[in-house]
């Protein structure tokens, strides 16, 4: 196992990366860290921060070194190399792991979250609204924080209903700048979405590039064009998208196509073209029911779209929007991993808030490994699990195929089922991380490039045991957490900073079940 790159290592010298070659078989934070040898894409290793980063500040002393785990590097020196980010909540949640005691069944009924990739655009979507909005059924997580945050750069009042802690009451009848801070954009991906919505109204706008998961390229060329299309002027410089409106003052309706169907995209025309002058046409559109729930959103609160959730969406332009009140669609990906967990553990589930059509390809591909779904009312299901899972095989696509933010957790399902199973991601490139931490857990599995191949359960191989692993990306991390839960003995996982980004209280909501797992300190853990 040779990592090609060179890095800067705490003493300042550069050094081969592959004489870390027993650190990265020991230490799973290191390897959440350099996915790189599943990657078709290399990444580059930990970047060690000097004394003097602003961005960062130093904690005391004997704390290990959060970049590697390794316990040579121990803070005997910290101002070389251990530091503490500003984010204090993201801090602890990369302090702490989870401990899962694997080979219980779960049994009860689980309500579903809210959808964060829908409350993550209705967030951006308010900057339009010039008058307050309460948005309902609001999941608990760090991205939700995050983009408030964002919105909280421009202006924007944003805080948690104290009566209701799912309700969020946003106010963005005067936003004070067109451009948000460069300090709360990194955080995430989303964040790049206000550029339409603050490029509309203020007739101009400067975003950073995002951050976000690892998880493949994911250009804004995309959201650009479509500005573009609708008469915007862009310039990407230093990192930054500068956009404003042509010489009329105003973005104008016109014919745009995208060449790929990116939810990002379209999310982002169409929150630029609903108060344009005239009528859009945007062609190739994505048909994910976070869009739908966008267009909906932005109807109920004044404006003009048809054809949501079809190839093609029309707009026509209003001149502004109004506040109110809006509930937000439950999380499909929440369900799946839910529904995937019962899978693993052979268990009977129910699960209660959630949107039958939405959950289409997931459940064929659960009742393929044998599992049956019952649907009970309009929004209850119950899994019944199969003597023994069998084998299938994934390829994800744009909705309505197989969601690409399912991949990883069928990964984990697939491999403790009966024969081979390939996995193909076709959506993101270099999403195939949590592959290599599977292997740690005893999973007979090869990657090529974006196709994994997987042997399942053989007659001379049994299930899953019990390793320390770390997730690099938010459905990676989910994975494995769903592994410990089939694996025999315990399993420790770290990298919950990215799983609090996308889950409402997912271990919470397994111990609920019957599930044993635990948040611990990572300084605390006992190997």
């Amino acid at each position: 196992m040779v990592i090609q790159h060179r890095y800067k290592s705490p003493s300042g010298k550069v050094q081969q990366a592959q004489q870390l070659e027993n650190l990265y078989a020991k230490c799973p934070l290191f390897r959440a860290r350099n996915p790189s040898i599943l990657s078709s894409r290399q990444r580059l290793p930990p970047r060690w921060k000097p004394a003097n980063c602003r961005k960062y500040t130093l904690p005391s002393a004997n704390v290990k070194c959060r970049a590697c785990a390794d316990s040579r590097f121990s803070s005997t020196s910290p101002s070389k190399h251990s530091h503490k980010p500003n984010n204090e909540e993201n801090f602890l949640s990369e302090r702490t792991m989870l401990q899962i005691h694997g080979g219980k069944r779960l049994e009860g009924e689980v309500k579903v979250s809210g959808a964060k990739n829908a409350a993550l655009a209705i967030q951006a979507g308010c900057l339009l609204c010039e008058q307050p909005m309460v948005l309902h059924n609001v999941p608990d997580l760090v991205d939700v924080a995050n983009m408030g945050e964002v919105l909280q750069s421009v202006g924007a009042s944003v805080e948690r209903d104290g009566h209701d802690s799912n309700s969020l009451v946003l106010n963005c009848s005067e936003l004070t700048s067109s451009s948000p801070s460069l300090e709360s954009v990194v955080k995430l991906r989303a964040s790049f979405l206000v550029i339409g919505p603050l490029l509309a109204r203020n007739g101009e706008t400067s975003v950073p590039l995002p951050g976000g998961c690892a998880i493949g390229a994911r250009p804004v060329n995309l959201h650009i064009r479509g500005l573009e299309a609708l008469g915007a002027k862009v310039e990407v410089k230093d990192g930054v998208v500068h956009a404003t409106v042509g010489p009329e003052g105003t973005l104008r309706g016109s014919r745009v196509y995208l060449e790929y169907p990116s939810v990002g995209a379209t999310e982002t025309v169409i929150m630029a073209a609903v108060v344009a002058e005239g009528e859009t046409v945007i062609e190739n559109v994505a048909q994910e029911p976070e869009i739908v729930d966008l267009a909906n959103f932005l109807v109920s609160v004044g404006a003009r779209i048809r054809g949501a959730g079809t190839k093609v969406i029309t707009i026509q332009g209003v001149r502004s929007l109004h506040g109110g009140e809006y509930t937000v669609i439950p999380d499909r990906v929440e369900a799946g991993t839910l529904l995937v967990s019962a899978a693993i553990t052979y268990s009977n589930l129910w699960l209660s808030s959630i949107v039958p059509a939405h959950l289409t390809s997931i459940v064929t591909k659960l009742e393929e490994t044998g599992c049956q779904i019952k649907f009970k009312d309009d929004n209850r299901l119950e899994l019944i699990p199969p003597p023994e899972l069998l084998s299938t095989d994934i390829r994800t696509l744009p909705y309505p195929g197989f969601p690409t933010d399912m991949q990883a957790q069928f990964m984990a399902l697939l491999t403790v089922a009966k024969g081979p199973s390939v996995v193909q991601e076709t959506v993101f490139e270099g999403r195939m991380a949590h592959a290599l931490e599977l292997q740690q857990m005893g999973a007979r599995l090869s990657v090529a490039e974006s196709t994994a191949f997987l042997e399942g359960i053989q007659e001379d191989h049994g299930g899953l045991q019990g390793a320390s692993v770390a997730g690099s990306d938010l459905r990676g991390t989910a994975a494995l957490v769903l592994a410990g839960l089939a694996a025999e003995g315990i399993t420790k996982v770290q990298g919950l900073q990215h799983l609090d980004r996308g889950y409402d209280k997912l271990d919470q909501k397994l111990r609920s079940i019957g599930a044993s797992v635990e948040r611990i300190s990572m300084d605390n853990a006992k190997d």
